[in-house]
């Protein structure tokens, strides 16, 4: 298997963390790993489901925020450790293009839609991407810490590439989430899904 096989794959793993998370000494200790590049930003994601969606399992996600614009296709499995993800970027120069993303949505039969708000800090490696941020809804929260391999070859190498950061982060023994973050912070979309 090569790059290009995995290009519309997202091999991550995520965990929920409380607010005695140390997110000081997480910075330090990947301070230490040498990331390529940080950031710290805020993001709005917009989340869609539509009939076909529905039935076929997968989420649409509209970002915009200070670095990325993008229409995102997400499948929902019964664990997130590997899922598709595809991504169409979107034109940053011309600005958020809610409506336009809102009428194509629309026409392909929305039953659902929600919002999130991320405050979001981000490490970049050669081979892994980690960010912890905080997550609400209108009427949720959460804050997690996400490990997502990149440029793997193989779905086995991602899976060792997880392993060793969390090791190196203290994570490796930590219970993961398995549900998507929409599914986490929206109960009704949850529950629209399991019908």
């Amino acid at each position: 298997m090569t790059d290009d096989a995995l290009q519309f794959t997202e091999i991550e793993h995520k965990f929920i963390v409380n607010s005695q998370f140390d997110l000081s000494g997480f910075r330090n200790t990947l301070a230490g790993l040498g990331p390529t590049r940080t950031t710290t930003t805020q993001v709005q994601d917009r989340y869609f489901l539509t009939e076909t969606g529905r039935g076929n399992r997968f989420l649409i996600r509209h970002r915009y925020d200070t670095e990325l614009h993008q229409l995102t296709l997400k499948t929902l499995e019964a664990d997130t450790e590997i899922r598709s993800e595809i991504n169409l970027d979107l034109d940053h120069e011309g600005g958020d293009q809610q409506d336009a993303v809102d009428a194509i949505l629309d026409r392909l039969g929305t039953q659902w839609r929600g919002s999130l708000h991320k405050d979001l800090n981000a490490w970049y490696f050669a081979d892994m991407e980690i960010v912890h941020y905080h997550a609400t809804s209108d009427t949720h929260a959460l804050t997690c810490v996400e490990f997502e391999a990149i440029h793997a070859p193989s779905v086995d190498a991602a899976l060792t590439t997880l392993r060793r950061y969390e090791q190196a982060t203290g994570f490796a023994d930590a219970p993961r989430a398995t549900r998507s973050l929409p599914q986490l912070l929206f109960p009704e979309l949850a529950a629209a899904l399991e019908e």
